[in-house]
């Protein structure tokens, strides 16, 4: 057997390749949309990629089993109970598929992170099994050993699945709680403890509240350390599970609605997005109601950037916010350093915001030359479309916050609920950046705001949401409430 995971730190996304050397043939398990990988691997090794699951219909990103079909010619297999737009096998309980003469992928049905949501499981007749309970596996019981499980969103390391994320469409979060806990208990429990357990995210990823930093673990593990698999009625595992799931973000019903419809693989929807724009040609998609997203890093942006766009740097969880904060019914054009163009559209991508106009060509540097693609504009004139953001130290703002009352600045903390209740500064408001556009009248606009969130990452995009809202007196934490924790004496000013 060759065995891969492949793991997307920005989405906390897992997905595998599994080949049989003996027939050569390999399928890929919940492949992100870029499928550049997949292929190289599968080239690498002789194998040939005819098959791809997906383990239910993803909300947190576009799938690349189009991509794969289109490419490899590769059989898309989906859950029985999903519908789609283009032709799958449905793959039901029980259902077995050989790889070859050694591999063997057994369909489990797990629904309850949503109602399709299936589990996979890896017989490998050539694998050395660990010792099970009660001595090791005789060599030809292999055939109905599960070397791994490949689990989807039913089962992290550490948690399992939220069942509220199709909630929007129409199904009940307890219910679907209630099928999810039997799925648990039915299926994936009664495996041996030795199996292997793979799951389709990792620790960051908001389709669960508490999922591990590892990448995969044992059934004996999750069955004796994971919150959500101790001993517990139906009815309190749904009222575990379902409470303080964080916020899904709007873009996730898209991207689950998405992956079922027959729609432009990436290949076609960049041929589109990465075309040079003038400064002029720029300026007017920008004046025509294009979105303007600047993703270098933020002490970059805040130093210069073009006035009214946002920042949403590569260097986090770029996706993600793009997603929440972003309209992806307007078009996109984009500010980068050059080179990096091609990964900011691709990226975008990844959750479907595939209406990229554009590039700004040369990047910022082009309003700095006046004879460059603007069209003779003057220096003076680019300058006017340059705006900063300042950025204040957090000894600097120590001394702002020892003015009196009417004079003090308004800390904003667009950090999360959690974070906040964990540890803020003294007096701080805290507005959550993704609900930051709905609850933008609580802020008042007679006072200079300071904004900061744990590193400074969200809070430049707060910054630009609250400048395009008509604030003007807007400062940056630089470093966020991690530097200013640090620079404060011990006990000072936090709660």
């Amino acid at each position: 057997m060759i065995f891969k995971q492949y793991y997307l730190g920005c989405l906390a996304h897992a997905s595998y390749l599994i080949g049989d050397e003996g027939s050569r043939v390999a399928a890929v398990v919940d492949p992100q949309r870029d499928v550049e990988q997949y292929l190289t691997d599968a080239g690498e090794h002789g194998l040939q990629i005819s098959h791809v699951f997906l383990t239910h219909l993803h909300a947190d990103f576009v799938a690349g089993h189009l991509e794969l079909r289109d490419r490899a010619g590769a059989a898309i297999h989906l859950g029985a109970k999903a519908e789609a737009e283009y032709a799958f096998v449905p793959a039901r309980d029980g259902d077995t598929l050989d790889l070859g003469p050694s591999v063997t992928l057994t369909t489990l049905e797990t629904p309850g992170h949503t109602p399709e949501s299936i589990s996979i499981l890896i017989f490998d007749a050539d694998a050395t099994l660990p010792p099970a309970s009660g001595g090791a596996v005789p060599a030809e019981l292999k055939k109905d050993y599960p070397w791994a499980v490949l689990t989807g969103d039913t089962l992290f390391v550490g948690d399992v699945g939220r069942p509220d994320l199709r909630v929007s469409l129409g199904w009940k979060a307890e219910d679907l709680g209630r099928m999810l806990y039997d799925s648990l208990h039915r299926k994936l429990l009664t495996l041996p403890d030795a199996t292997r357990v793979y799951p389709a995210h990792g620790a960051g990823s908001l389709c669960g509240k508490a999922l591990g930093k590892e990448t995969s673990s044992t059934i004996g593990a999750q069955r004796r350390l994971n919150y959500a698999l101790q001993p517990m009625s139906s009815e309190q595992f749904v009222s575990l599970v379902l409470a303080d799931q964080p916020d899904a973000p709007a873009y996730f019903t898209y991207d689950a609605v998405l992956n079922t419809r027959e729609r432009p693989t990436l290949d076609r929807a960049l041929e589109k997005s990465l075309r040079p724009l003038s400064l002029n040609a720029f300026l007017e998609l920008a004046r025509e109601g294009a979105q303007v997203l600047d993703v270098r890093d933020p002490a970059y942006f805040e130093a210069g950037h073009l006035t009214g766009s946002i920042n949403i740097g590569l260097g986090g969880q770029y996706a993600t916010w793009a997603g929440t904060v972003l309209d992806r019914e307007r078009p996109i054009v984009i500010i980068a350093e050059p080179g990096r163009e091609y990964e900011a559209a691709m990226r975008l991508g990844r959750i479907g915001f595939d209406r990229v106009a554009g590039y700004l060509e040369g990047g910022m540097q082009s309003l700095a030359d006046p004879k460059g693609t603007d069209g003779g504009r003057s220096t003076d004139e680019s300058s006017k479309l340059v705006a900063i953001t300042d950025r204040i130290a957090p000894e600097a703002l120590d001394e702002e916050l020892r003015q009196s009352p009417a004079a003090r600045p308004l800390l904003l903390d667009v950090r999360a609920p959690r974070e906040w209740a964990s540890d803020h500064i003294e007096g701080s408001l805290n507005v959550p950046l993704n609900h930051l556009a709905e609850r933008i009248e609580e802020i008042p606009r007679s006072r200079r705001i300071v904004v900061h969130c744990a590193s400074g990452y969200r809070s430049s995009i707060a910054a630009c949401i609250l400048k395009q809202h008509g604030f003007t007196d807007v400062a940056d934490l630089a470093g966020g409430f991690n530097a200013w924790k640090t620079a404060q004496p011990a006990g000072a000013a936090a709660t």
